[in-house]
Order: C-alpha cells, then sequence, then structure tokens
C-alpha cells in the first residue's frame, strides 16, 4: 500500500459547517474504505492548512478517486503529496548510478 499526504484547506461551505468537521472527517475514514484506501490520521492544524491527512492505498487511481469524491462535496479543497518510507526510498535510491 502507498502512502499518501493530502493538506486541506476549508472552502467557504466547510468553514461555515466547521463544527460538523470531526464528524465528517469519520465520514472521510468510511468512505475511504469504499475506495480501497485507510484515512490513517487526521491532523487539525494551524497555517496554511486546515487539516491534515495521511491515507494509505493500493494504487494512485483509487486514492485519486478518493480524493474526487472528497472534493466534490465541496467542504475542502486538497493537495496530494505521495510520501516514501525509508525502505521505499532505499530502494529508489538503490537505482541510481
Amino acid at each position: 500500500m502507498a502512502t499518501y499526504v493530502i493538506l486541506s484547506k476549508f472552502t467557504d461551505q466547510g468553514i461555515r459547517a466547521v463544527k460538523n468537521t470531526s464528524q465528517r472527517a469519520a465520514q472521510a475514514a468510511e468512505m475511504a474504505k469504499s475506495f480501497g484506501c485507510e484515512l490513517t490520521n487526521v491532523y487539525w492544524t494551524l497555517g496554511d492548512y486546515d487539516v491534515v491527512l495521511t491515507v494509505t492505498a493500493p494504487d494512485d487511481q483509487s486514492l485519486c478517486a478518493f480524493g474526487l469524491a472528497i472534493g466534490s462535496l465541496g467542504n475542502v479543497k486538497t493537495q496530494t503529496l505521495r510520501a516514501f518510507t525509508k525502505d521505499e526510498i532505499g530502494a529508489i535510491l538503490a537505482k541510481l548510478p
């Protein structure tokens, strides 16, 4: 399973309903499962992003479908980063000449 970091900012709609953000996170975790993904962590943050998620997914397509489904709800705008473990980056580095 690949790991992804999703950086999220509330939309106008999302901030108006901010009191429901923890409930929406639980719903997102359930939604992730329907795409074969697992929402492993949710952090509400200070700074440029309001919520940071970590998600594992079997492939980019599953993660992309989950991300599109989350985005279509209209509460957050997201930026997704592929994250590599120490072992994964070691295998990548081993391919360098």
